[in-house]
């Protein structure tokens, strides 16, 4: 399920927090499902329970996942997710061609670089 890289110069639970983000945006995890209890992925991945701890409540502050009290870490339905990954999305790409406009650049030239990028990004996932 998720493997961490040691020799990656991020903290462990932004890895962690990345592996079980991408888990859900791909479909592996469904909506409402349960997440693996903090003690049990901790000792799964051989660290601190502290640092699934910490990706959890980034996961839930970024809105893929939410805790029910005494019952554990669910997966929040696509929607929910998917929509305020938009709206904040939007709001840096809104910033992102504010400053692309300023600096000069055309239109050709900001879908050439946003080409590049996804272009690349989509060989590092493959």
């Amino acid at each position: 399920m998720i493997v961490l890289d040691y020799r990656d110069n991020r903290p462990l639970y932004e890895q962690v927090t990345e592996k079980i983000a991408h888990l859900i945006i791909c479909g592996a995890l469904e909506s409402n499902s349960k997440l693996p209890s903090v003690r049990s992925l901790a000792m799964d991945l051989s660290v601190n329970p502290n640092t699934i701890q910490r990706a959890y409540a980034q996961l839930e502050q970024d809105g893929y996942i939410y805790t029910v009290l005494g019952r554990g870490n669910y997966v929040c339905g696509n929607n929910e997710w998917k929509d305020s990954k938009l709206r904040e999305l939007s709001r840096e790409l809104e910033q992102a061609m504010r400053k692309a406009k300023e600096a000069g650049l055309t239109l050709q030239e900001v879908t050439a670089m946003v080409d590049t990028v996804y272009a690349s990004e989509e060989g590092e996932t493959k």
